[in-house]
């Protein structure tokens, strides 16, 4: 009987990371779910994360950081959301600067401690905020990381060249629970509908044709 494949999923309970979680076990990936608490103003992310992964029966753990020198508008307290009528060109506040560079050094951790093949993440470089660490380059240089450090472990971006229409149509497909996800930046009862994060959410759904079964949920 063949080895069930290994492989660490980084996992936030939004959109992106829930559709590349259903992609990697559609792939028979066993998957063990890495979920962090950096110190975000709110943890409804976190909580459909867990319930998710719950769901699926999938491993997971929570790893805190603590991030003192933060000074983001999503985990310093002080910085309120931005809300733009265009989405920014450049890199936005609420870039959390080395996040996935520490999310993947767990990740690559976890992976060589349980023997995983390969680490999934839901970056994506089309329908995006502008973040440095979700682009191609940044991908092709942690790949390059783990080939410097004798592993023949690899960064899997199944997301990465799709528009979010694209995803959510592979989602769809996948029975990905979407009404579960949390994609807001904000941690009110409701998505805000006005960050960067719901705007690209729903231009998604509008262009896949579909209604987001998150919308009116409490």
């Amino acid at each position: 009987m063949a080895k069930a494949k290994k492989a660490i999923v980084l996992f936030s309970g939004g959109l992106d990371s829930t559709t590349v979680l259903y992609y990697a076990m559609n792939r028979e990936y066993k998957c063990s779910c890495l979920l962090f608490d950096y110190g975000q103003k709110h943890k409804k992310e976190i909580k459909a994360a867990l319930k998710i992964a719950k769901t699926v029966k999938a491993e997971h753990s929570i790893v805190n950081l603590s991030l003192p020198w933060s000074n983001d508008a999503l985990t310093n307290k002080d910085k309120k959301v931005p809300i733009h009528k265009v989405l920014p060109k450049s890199v936005p506040s609420t870039y959390v600067p080395g996040r996935n560079t520490l999310f993947i050094s767990y990740a690559l951790s976890y992976a060589q401690s349980i023997n995983a093949e390969t680490i999934f993440i839901g970056v994506n470089a089309i329908d995006f905020s502008n973040y440095p660490d979700c682009t191609p380059d940044f991908i092709k240089a942690y790949n390059n990381v783990l080939k410097a450090l004798k592993t023949k472990i690899t960064i899997q971006t199944p997301l990465l060249k799709m528009n979010k229409s694209q995803i959510i149509k592979l989602g769809t497909k996948l029975n990905v629970p979407y009404e579960h996800t949390w994609t807001c930046y904000n941690g009110y009862s409701k998505p805000c509908m006005k960050c960067d994060s719901c705007k690209l959410r729903a231009k998604g759904f509008k262009e896949a044709k579909l209604l987001d079964p998150a919308l009116g949920r409490k």
